[in-house]
């Protein structure tokens, strides 16, 4: 890979930052004074010591894989810092489609993720001192108090459509599909019903459930004028569809990979050049993505190459090394404003393999 000198000292700096803080929240979470009872009793079993032998995030494959069954089996209190003790927490879910979703506990990490996004799309397409609408599930999870967050920290207010995910997924799994329907355009109704009523300039909503509402109003002529989209499996032939046929080209769009472990990766700018490959950059340092090989996990893939994606998440409020995500992706390479590796073209693991019910999203 060339790269121009500017860039390669922006990677430096960013490799040097990641290895700085990986050692600051490995301090922390294994600390007595400071650490959690997850993995402090986590190390008293384990024969080496992270604070000792954990000196840049090339190490972190010292840990194992974080097991999602943590999330499911473990009460939430193992999680809390000895620093967050006394201090109430939020819970949030993941999808949990059936039986018991996996949980993860927080405080601010929400507010911090979405206050830094806030500073990476435009006053043009997302104005300030304005309206946002959320057409999305809200419930347990995350997501509903951070994009409130984010609108908030913009000076806006938002209005919110509920959706049940778990309930569209159980329905398409029992080929209901004209259930399925039915709750589709019973969400996208309440959605027409707000833009028709009230003034709203930014949208956010997944792929499928924007696509629904652009058959059924202008989003143009209804005051749109950024959309911000979550939600992973969109192909660039999918990309295409949405600029150019459902925002025509008017619409800012902003495409997002993110979920209730990792928090919010932003996408570069979407270029007709690149054909509307869609390039995803975690939040460095609070966590990182790569793309491993399924098989060699301990491998990265080459740039261009096809792999799963695995998360280490690294905060005060949550530490997780080492997940093997449910997704797959391109590795892609670093670039000017993101100056790490970034993940495209995201989809369910195991995607042209196998039927995957992903419902509204």
């Amino acid at each position: 890979m060339n790269i121009d000198p500017a860039l390669q000292h922006a990677i430096k700096g960013a490799q040097e930052q990641l290895d700085a803080h990986l050692r600051e929240i490995i301090q922390w979470h294994f600390s007595p004074e400071t650490g959690c009872s997850f993995w402090l009793d986590w190390a008293k079993k384990a024969d080496w010591d992270p604070r000792k032998e954990i000196r840049s995030f090339a190490d972190i494959s010292r840990f194992p894989h974080f097991q999602d069954e943590w999330l499911r089996d473990l009460q939430p209190e193992v999680w809390v810092p000895a620093k967050y003790k006394g201090r109430p927490f939020n819970i949030f879910e993941t999808g949990g489609t059936t039986g018991m979703p996996k949980q993860r506990i927080g405080w601010d990490d929400y507010k911090i993720d979405y206050s830094e996004f806030s500073d990476r799309i435009s006053d043009e397409h997302f104005p300030r001192n304005d309206y946002w609408l959320m057409v999305g599930p809200t419930g347990p999870r995350r997501l509903r108090l951070a994009i409130e967050h984010l609108a908030n920290v913009r000076g806006c207010s938002c209005y919110f459509i509920d959706l049940d995910p778990r309930w569209v997924k159980k329905v398409i799994s029992n080929k209901q599909m004209e259930q399925a329907r039915a709750y589709m355009d019973h969400v996208v109704d309440q959605a027409v019903t707000i833009l028709k009523h009230r003034k709203v300039s930014a949208l956010f909503t997944t792929p499928k459930l924007l696509e629904a509402l652009g058959e059924k109003v202008n989003l143009y002529e209804a005051g749109i004028r950024g959309v911000f989209c979550g939600g992973t499996t969109m192909s660039p032939q999918y990309t295409r569809f949405i600029v150019e046929e459902v925002l025509e080209n008017r619409i800012g769009f902003a495409p997002t990979y993110g979920n209730t472990l990792m928090g919010l990766a932003a996408s570069r700018p979407i270029r007709a050049e690149e054909n509307y490959s869609i390039t995803y950059y975690a939040p460095q340092p609070r966590a990182v993505l790569r793309v491993v090989d399924p098989n060699q996990t301990e491998k990265l893939k080459n740039y261009g190459e096809w792999g799963r994606v695995e998360l280490t998440t690294m905060t005060k409020e949550f530490f997780m090394p080492r997940f093997l995500e449910r997704d797959e992706a391109i590795r892609r390479e670093p670039y000017s404003k993101y100056p790490w590796d970034g993940v495209a073209e995201v989809r369910p693991f195991g995607a042209m393999e196998k039927n995957i019910v992903e419902g509204v999203y």
